[in-house]
């Protein structure tokens, strides 16, 4: 299987939202997750109010059983929009979150540069993270 066919096949599962849509979902109580890394934050500024996890730690922080679980992690109902820079790897990302049980994961059609292009609230660049 190649790559595209993978992405193809993750993205068959999945419910994918558009920024206005992602931006609902926020607002009906789901979490905005960005797993992009540090370097694009610092370039294009960040979501406000999205949950920063780095693309390796996502599963560790997400799973609602896992001790290591950011305190946003609330439960397998929880509606997750995964966010990325483009929409490619968060496709990915959201069907490994399915995989934990979390079961309305889905991603942001275009990343953040869709979100940032439809005019959505964006914070800085912010400079350097912790």
């Amino acid at each position: 299987m190649r790559v595209e066919e993978l992405l193809a096949a993750a993205r068959a599962g999945l419910d994918r939202l558009g920024p206005a849509e992602a931006a609902a979902a926020r607002a009906e109580g789901g979490l905005l997750v960005d797993i992009r890394y540090a370097a694009l934050r610092e370039r294009d500024g960040v979501i406000p109010g999205a949950l920063i996890v780095e693309r390796n730690e996502l599963e560790w922080r997400l799973d609602p059983a896992c001790e290591h679980r950011a305190p946003e992690a609330t439960g397998h109902d929880l509606r997750v929009v995964v966010i990325c820079n483009e929409g490619y790897a968060s496709s990915l990302a959201a069907v490994s979150l399915r995989g934990l049980g979390l079961h309305r994961a889905t991603d942001l059609v275009g990343g953040f540069q869709a979100w940032r292009a439809a005019g959505l609230p964006v914070a800085g660049p912010p400079g350097p993270l912790p």
